[in-house]
């Protein structure tokens, strides 16, 4: 499902995040069209208790994250925090769990998959760059408003932004709140395909597949050097560690047995 259908939003009960696990792979959905997918307080709680379940369980090799896009007349895959949410009592700290949850979604041991099946907005945008790869729907924007509403934004997104868009695509996004295109997105690394309505599923499910069938031990420890690489924290020694662990392991064998042999490999992590 591309999330583009035509169902009727009011037959559509908007809910929590929705967490389905399939072939070690965990898909999060989110699960509000009918408010273009904004994210309440209840709905980060949902996300932390969805990534701690993933992230602790080692069968899950992916983590895909969706929207729920049915009925909406052009698909929103997230509109944000609830700017409603900024005139609680907490104030300004309400965008302290946000700050957690994508952090904790950058953080995720499995590899992270963003199907971008609509357009998204504010601290959502941050939830796209947190994960690992990305497949943009054709004609979505990507919009950063912050300082159009007249906030600084917090410290580790505006991190991840520059590690991911670079130090000129953030000021961009943040200095002129103008949006981007998933063209835009695709030129500057930040997607690895944009797809057709038609051929969105698809490029999501090649991709989901590809990841699956590679190393699970190389393939995580790998992404977390990278992750530290990228934020200017590496660690040479625990680097080294990591890649001496993979070439005693049992993958590294299977791998090299299945290239001589011709087959495809039969990883088991460990």
């Amino acid at each position: 499902m591309n999330g583009t259908g035509m169902t009727s939003l009011e037959s559509i009960v908007p809910s929590e995040p929705q967490l389905s696990l399939r072939d070690g792979v965990a898909t999060i959905t989110f699960n509000r069209p009918v408010h273009r997918n904004r994210l309440e307080d209840a709905d980060l709680r949902a996300l932390l208790r969805h990534f701690e379940r993933v992230d602790t369980d080692a069968s899950i090799r992916v983590v895909k994250l969706t929207a729920n896009t049915q009925g909406q007349p052009r698909p929103v895959f997230c509109a944000g925090y609830h700017i409603g949410g900024f005139d609680s009592e907490a104030g300004l700290d309400a965008s302290i769990p946000f700050e957690r949850v994508a952090d904790a979604l950058a953080a995720l041991r499995p590899v992270t998959v963003c199907a971008l099946n609509g357009s998204v907005y504010g601290g959502a945008t941050d939830l796209v760059l947190a994960c690992d790869l990305c497949v943009g729907l054709s004609g979505i924007e990507f919009r950063m408003p912050a300082t159009a509403l007249g906030l600084h934004y917090y410290p580790s997104g505006l991190q991840r932004y520059v590690a991911r868009m670079g130090i000129s695509g953030a000021k961009r996004a943040f200095l002129t709140a103008r949006p981007f295109t998933a063209e835009m997105l695709l030129r500057m690394g930040c997607l690895e395909e944009v797809a057709e309505v038609q051929a969105f599923d698809g490029a999501v499910a090649r991709l989901v597949d590809e990841i699956s069938n590679l190393a699970p031990l190389a393939l995580q420890s790998t992404k977390r050097s990278l992750d530290e690489i990228a934020i200017g924290r590496m660690d040479v020694e625990a680097i080294r560690q990591r890649e001496a662990l993979t070439a005693g392991s049992l993958d590294f064998a299977e791998g090299r047995a299945a290239f001589q042999e011709k087959r495809k490999p039969r990883f088991t992590g460990s």
